[in-house]
């Protein structure tokens, strides 16, 4: 029983303070914590250097064996080298093609292309794997005076005609060792390694200059990259441009309910087979993918993401950074590791060269910085976070008055008070008035379309930019459906990993229903609204903001308020539905049980009851309802539950579906909520199945079944 007063939570102040500056070393609060780097397995911290070292030990140990497994044991020698052949170019540089011959049971050899400058040396050496696209690095790194290897680490996906063997040679070198059970990508880190032992060698048709060789790679090189400086100390430099999961990005960031890349997404070869096992309970992992920082620092290592990358939320990149960075400090060197943003989505150029000639500057700037070689200045790559929430001072910025709640106030009041205070005058985006084709692009918008299906730009509320699906040809007005997303920062309301046959919306819109989709405050084309906005509302909140949307979603569909870039069907203002996934349902929950005008309402996952499990993700990892954070460490008086807010929603037709397996939920507490609901209202379904936190085809179509199951009861 929490107590019958007014709750002036303002005295939990002094505790929040001690608890924004960071858990001491332990298990995992949350699903999403990540393992500390600083902190061994049995839970002892690194306090010295020689702990670190050790703990290093650990940290590649548990890489090897949940990632990319064993390598051989020992280290070939280089039996022979040979140069194939030798080209003269006009500015003075050289092409080689050398093999090498190393002491394998079968004496397997391997090719790589060296680019070498005009002079005489030692150069600075570039790393990179022949694709089409980094070659133009390779390109552009010699012409500043680098030395550049090709090395054979070509995707087995891809080809390049004139590197014939160096997408395959790995699966030799693999069946030389069977005893070993390293993978695709970590075979080709290795092959890296064994081009810097030749480089490095007397037998070298070039010199190296002492300390410094970089590493480049994009997306799956990307992953490479980061493997191999990993494994290789004499790499001093690494960039890694959108290396996506598992490499700036931890699987227990980039689960389902992200949209992003998860532990069976991952093609061929690449990772260990058994990692896919983790599939849903990805928290499970004794270690993740921000572990690699601890093996790489104190070395220099960018990160270059973009913010609208399919391949990388920009949360998960931050919160692996900021674990990361904590290795680096400790070893004094917290200015060696960056993450770079740029504009844009996976690819920045033409499909004949994806990476632009500007940020390919920008990386190799970022190399020379390291190599004290150039202009560029640590100023130029400062650290500019997107999801840096400081709740104390968000704190300090507040009228205690407003924070106090009488507990017998009805539940709309005490859940706009937990909303925050909204300002009277929303400050305005500069943007077109719809989404434009090039932003559609970006986001994928069409990319699951089917032939039947329409998609039209429409605006509402307060600048809210999004798309109406509908199947072509509707005669009878349509009843609608307004689709919230999960916690897909880098997507938006567009699925990306996972689709099964194709996305929510464009089901839908096969099935008859008009759909209304846009980007949450903070999510997708709208991110950097979330990192602005405690300094534009400091007494809102991000989800007030939310559900504010979503109620000018369900205006335009009743009484037409907002416009559209061309025509659209009638839309039935009887038979307007909200669904939410993940922290989509949370906005669906509070702004279906605020709107009559709501007919139904469907959740799924997204929730567990605060007052026995409150934690820090809500009102402090996403920033989502920052007076929840006066509460912590005294959940029990909170003014306010699920409960209250389900029992409000199942005024009208409600479906929950809270599968069993979730991990991000405390599921015993759930299903006790819910059977206790579901007993009090028969408008209120509850399905628990045996699954985890997902939102694909099964999900869509039970979705699609109650709707219809709603429609022959009313019949």
């Amino acid at each position: 029983m929490h107590s019958k007063r007014s709750h002036t939570p303002c005295f939990h102040y002094f505790l929040l303070v001690i608890l924004s500056c960071g858990f001491s070393n332990g298990q995992s609060r949350n699903p999403t914590d990540l393992p500390s780097l600083l902190e061994f397995s049995d839970g002892r911290s690194v306090k010295t250097q020689v702990d670190f070292e050790n703990r290093k030990k650990e940290i590649r140990k548990l890489l090897c064996e949940y990632f990319v497994g064993e390598f051989p044991k020992l280290t070939p020698k280089i039996l022979s080298a040979k140069t194939l052949s030798s080209q003269d170019l006009t500015d003075g540089s050289q092409r080689k093609r050398i093999r090498i011959t190393l002491n394998t049971p079968h004496q397997q050899s391997f090719e790589l292309a060296l680019w070498i400058p005009k002079g005489h040396g030692p150069f600075p050496l570039l790393l990179t794997a022949p694709r089409f696209y980094q070659r133009f690095w390779a390109k552009d790194a010699l012409a500043r005076g680098y030395a550049v290897c090709l090395f054979p680490g070509v995707d087995s996906h891809h080809r390049e005609k004139d590197y014939v063997g160096y997408d395959s040679i790995w699966e030799k070198f693999r069946q030389e060792y069977p005893q070993a059970t390293w993978t695709e990508i970590s075979t080709k880190g290795w092959l890296a390694s064994r081009c810097v032992d030749y480089l490095l060698s007397e037998q070298s048709v070039l010199k190296v200059e002492t300390g410094k060789i970089a590493i480049i790679g994009f997306s799956r090189y990307g992953k490479q990259a980061m493997i191999a400086a990993a494994f290789d100390h004499r790499i001093t430099c690494i960039v890694a441009r959108s290396p996506g999961s598992p490499a700036s990005s931890p699987y227990r960031l980039t689960s389902r309910n992200t949209f992003a890349e998860t532990p069976s997404d991952f093609p061929g070869n690449w990772f260990l087979s058994s990692l896919r096992d983790f599939q849903g309970r990805e928290h499970q992992l004794p270690i993740d993918a921000h572990a690699w920082y601890a093996l790489i620092a104190p070395r220099r290592c960018l990160i270059h993401t973009a913010l609208n990358d399919g391949s990388e939320p920009t949360f998960a990149v931050e919160k692996a950074y900021k674990e990361g960075q904590k290795v680096y400090q400790f070893l004094n060197e917290k200015n060696n590791l960056r993450i770079d943003y740029r504009a844009g989505g996976h690819s920045s150029g033409p499909p004949t060269e994806p990476i632009s000639a500007a940020d390919r500057r920008r990386n190799l700037d970022w190399i020379d910085l390291s190599f004290h070689r150039g202009s560029a200045t640590q100023k130029e790559f400062p650290e500019a976070l997107l999801h840096d929430f400081n709740w104390v001072q968000w704190r300090a910025k507040q009228d205690d008055a407003s924070l106090t709640i009488a507990e017998n106030a009805p539940v709309a009041k005490r859940i706009q008070w937990l909303l925050g205070i909204p300002p009277e005058n929303l400050q305005g985006m500069e943007q077109p008035e719809f989404l434009t084709r090039e932003e559609s692009s970006l986001m994928t918008h069409d990319r699951w379309m089917p032939k039947e299906v329409q998609r039209v730009p429409i605006r509402f509320g307060d600048g809210v930019r999004g798309n109406l699906y509908f199947k072509a040809g509707l005669v009878s007005p349509a009843p609608v459906v307004v689709w919230l997303h999960p916690f897909s920062y880098h997507s938006g309301y567009n699925e990306g990993y996972g689709v099964q046959g194709t996305t929510i919306y464009h089901r839908l819109a096969q099935n008859g229903f008009a759909v209304i989709a846009y980007d949450q405050c903070g999510f997708g084309l709208r991110l950097r609204e979330g990192r602005d906005f405690y300094q534009r509302y400091p007494q809102w909140s991000r989800l007030g903001r939310m559900v504010t949307d979503v109620t000018a979603a369900v205006s335009f569909a009743v009484d037409g308020k907002g416009s559209y870039e061309k025509a659209i069907p009638k839309l039935d203002p009887q038979r307007v539905y909200l669904l939410g996934y993940s922290v989509g349902a949370l906005a669906a929950m509070i702004a279906g049980g605020l709107d009559e005008r709501v007919t139904g309402t469907a959740c799924f996952c997204g929730w567990t009851p605060m007052r026995s499990n409150l934690n820090r993700r809500l009102w402090e990892e996403h920033a989502l309802l920052p007076r929840l954070g006066l509460y912590q460490g005294n959940e029990e008086n909170l003014p306010l539950d699920y409960d209250d807010i389900l029992q409000r929603l199942a005024q009208n037709p409600c479906l929950v579906v809270t599968p069993a397996r979730d991990r991000f939920a405390d599921n015993q507490a759930v299903a006790d909520t819910m059977a206790k609901l579901t007993q009090e209202n028969r408008k209120l379904l509850w399905l628990s199945p045996d699954d985890t936190n997902r939102f694909q085809a099964e999900q869509h179509q039970i979705f699609i079944n109650w709707i219809e199951g709603l429609a022959a009861n009313k019949d």
